[in-house]
């Protein structure tokens, strides 16, 4: 039977985002009878190089990361994996199967696009983040753009590509995708992430010393596409309340400045946690009351944030911070799952939050929504959304 072969930076036993939905997502096509390898890094010298982790064949390549944030370590690293991906799937890859490419190392499904097409492998682009679109969008370098003709033309190339919304849609619409190959089909919480007893909330909010607080809780990577200054600033605007605290929960690019500017603006409501592991994340996003999450403009339709799940997987509304034009703010506005604001408009943000933490009947109504919304679209739907293009038959190519 031919198998499927996933790619992708991380993958179990590791915790970021694509690593736990990639993780979820391989072990259920294992379980429905599917051959699955991953091809993923090293994160040190402990981790063996092969391994079956429930029914997943796991080939790690390349140096060890160094994990570091500086931009010379990240290019290493990047390079590292993406010239050893590409030797591990010269070796490994066979006519007929089918080769699932993550989007992360950047840009790396354009260039193994020869090598697939050679070996007459059924492509899939699990497209997480537009690339070099996000990194047109943060540092203005418009000579990215010379990049895309080469990606879209690896995207009509394929078989199928598969995105997270309407937003991002959109983009490979208008890349040329056809939309016969075109698939949207949302992330989802962590298997298994439900919301945890009081008792259990109680406990992490005292472990973080904010117990008895309202608490309105940012939990996630705190990268370059969120918009967490504003947040700064509607801490200002709440930080005579004392009934209110401020949770930033993870790393991440702007940990570091973030950190800087609560202690110079002397927002001592503010409190920051080390990501939280896997085991105690529903009780961590339980202690939320509210929960933040944010998008910069022009990153709207690159990203799609996958905390945004996980919030809806523990019952809790959500304050989004965002351009208006995005999908995602008339969403949360619509279906009642908490509520937006632009960047400009964090006096209000702070407002709202004064009103939602004084009106407990408003918040167990989102609370219901967002369970509902849970219920409707979590894994198990995208899992089973998956499961069918796997096993359908390859598409003639263009």
């Amino acid at each position: 039977m031919a198998r499927v072969i996933f790619i992708n930076r991380f993958y179990w036993p590791e915790e970021p985002a694509t690593s736990q939905l990639l993780t979820d997502l391989a072990q259920s096509a294992a379980a429905s009878g599917f051959p699955v390898s991953v091809i993923t890094s090293r994160r040190g010298g402990d981790s063996p190089r092969h391994e079956t982790h429930r029914d997943v064949k796991i080939l790690r390549v390349g140096f060890a990361r160094h994990d570091r944030r500086t931009p010379v370590f990240r290019m290493l690293d990047f390079a590292s994996f993406m010239f050893a991906a590409l030797w591990r799937l010269w070796r490994e890859v066979r006519g007929g199967d089918t080769v699932v490419i993550l989007t992360d190392p950047p840009l790396f499904g354009a260039l193994a696009a020869p090598l697939l097409d050679w070996r007459d492998a059924r492509v899939i682009h699990w497209v997480q983040d537009i690339y070099p679109e996000v990194a047109i969008a943060l540092t203005g370098q418009r000579w990215l753009r010379l990049l895309q003709p080469w990606r879209n033309h690896t995207w009509r190339r394929a078989d199928h590509c598969v995105t997270l919304g309407s937003d991002m849609a959109a983009v490979l619409l208008q890349a040329g995708v056809a939309s016969d190959r075109l698939n949207v089909i949302p992330n989802w919480a962590p298997e298994g992430l439900a919301e945890a007893p009081e008792a259990d909330c109680a406990r992490v909010k005292t472990d973080w010393g904010v117990a008895g607080k309202f608490i309105v809780l940012y939990s996630g990577n705190l990268g370059l596409v969120h918009d967490l200054m504003p947040v700064l600033r509607v801490a200002e605007a709440l930080k005579d309340n004392p009934a209110i605290a401020l949770v930033f929960v993870g790393h991440g690019g702007q940990h570091d400045a973030l950190r800087r500017a609560a202690h110079e603006r002397g927002l001592s409501n503010i409190t920051f946690q080390p990501p939280q592991p896997r085991t105690r994340l529903g009780a961590a996003l339980s202690a939320g009351d509210l929960h933040w999450v944010t998008l910069k403009p022009g990153c709207e339709s690159c990203v799609m944030p996958s905390k945004l799940h996980g919030i809806l997987a523990v019952a809790r509304p959500v304050l989004f911070i965002g351009p208006k034009s995005s999908a995602l703010f008339r969403q949360i506005e619509a279906e009642n799952l908490g509520l937006s604001f632009t960047r400009d408009q964090t006096t209000e943000a702070a407002a709202a939050i004064l009103a939602l933490k004084n009106d407990p009947a408003r918040r167990a109504a989102m609370a219901a929504q967002a369970r509902a919304h849970h219920g409707a679209t979590g894994f198990a739907t995208s899992r089973d959304a998956w499961l069918n293009l796997l096993g359908r038959a390859p598409a003639p190519r263009q």
